[in-house]
């Protein structure tokens, strides 16, 4: 179909048709070139990492198999016994996973004081000094490329099994993460505060109190609710190297085929995690529409 120019002479508007359906070619081949480079570097990266799809229909069974094997024996007839017997271990397994709560809470805590007080320092726009500003974003950069669990593995060659393990490698991953978050949202408050205090001759710190922490605070508060579910998750995980809470305990259960007790453990561990998620969300959207309607 070809589009009709009104008020146009015919070579003119031949002239700009022809520009505009080359236009448009043009466009349709570079995302056609783009796709196609996509698509060439989703199989030359599953070529690499070795995904072959064919072996995962051959043996998907197994899990589907395994999946068959950890769920337990549950009969209405029976119902309350079965429970009983399927959570044979939940006093011990609640207080391992309270332990994994307060891992998740302290690293959340300590890590967010630390990005609390060298996100400041990392914002363009409240420091001047390229020197300090490089060297608090690479320190944040170290602190949150390294993952969790390489830290709580470190951790537990230095100072041994348990819970203080798991604390430190949240806190330090916990504090890079947040930084560079929590920055971001200091690099855009509004300067018009900062700028008066700054001409009266008020400090850094005092700037810092009265003109831009009230412009964050609720950003940072959601943040750090965010981390805190992120940080629940990775807790479970650090028993997997010692450094206690339920992971652990989830690990001596998969490693021994307690099959029951994996399902049990697992199960737990979700619903506990949907209830935080439910929880920390709620709270975010408060404090975000607090902030709205301020």
């Amino acid at each position: 179909m070809t589009a009709h120019i009104d008020g146009l002479p015919p070579d003119r508007e031949r002239t700009l048709l022809a520009a505009y359906a080359g236009a448009v070619a043009s466009s349709r081949r570079r995302t056609l070139a783009v796709f196609v480079v996509v698509v060439a570097l989703y199989l030359l990266a599953g070529w690499m990492a070795e995904v072959r799809p064919l072996t995962f229909l051959d043996n998907i069974q197994n899990f589907s198999a395994y999946v068959a094997q950890i769920l337990p024996p549950l009969t209405l007839a029976n119902l309350p016994a079965d429970l009983a017997a399927w959570y044979w271990g939940l006093p011990k397994w609640l207080g391992l996973l309270a332990e994994t709560l307060l891992m998740a809470y302290l690293g959340t805590l300590f890590g967010g004081i630390a990005a609390f007080g060298l996100c400041f320092l990392a914002s363009a726009n409240l420091v001047r000094s390229a020197t300090l500003r490089f060297c608090a974003r690479r320190f944040l950069e170290v602190c949150r490329t390294v993952p969790e669990v390489v830290f709580a593995l470190i951790f537990v060659i230095a100072f041994g099994l348990g819970p203080m393990v798991g604390v430190l490698a949240l806190a330090i991953h916990t504090a890079g993460a947040l930084g560079k978050l929590f920055s971001e949202v200091v690099e855009n408050i509004d300067m018009k505060p900062v700028e008066g205090l700054t001409g009266t001759g008020a400090s850094f710190v005092e700037t810092v109190r009265f003109a831009v922490v009230p412009q964050v605070l609720s950003n940072f508060a959601s943040y750090a609710l965010l981390r805190f579910e992120i940080n629940v998750r990775g807790a479970g995980v650090m028993g997997f190297v010692g450094a206690g809470g339920i992971g652990q305990e989830f690990l001596v259960a998969i490693r021994n085929f307690y099959y029951s007790d994996v399902s049990a453990i697992l199960l737990l561990i979700i619903l506990t995690v949907v209830t935080i998620d439910l929880a920390t969300e709620r709270l975010r959207h408060h404090l975000l529409g607090r902030e709205a309607h301020a």
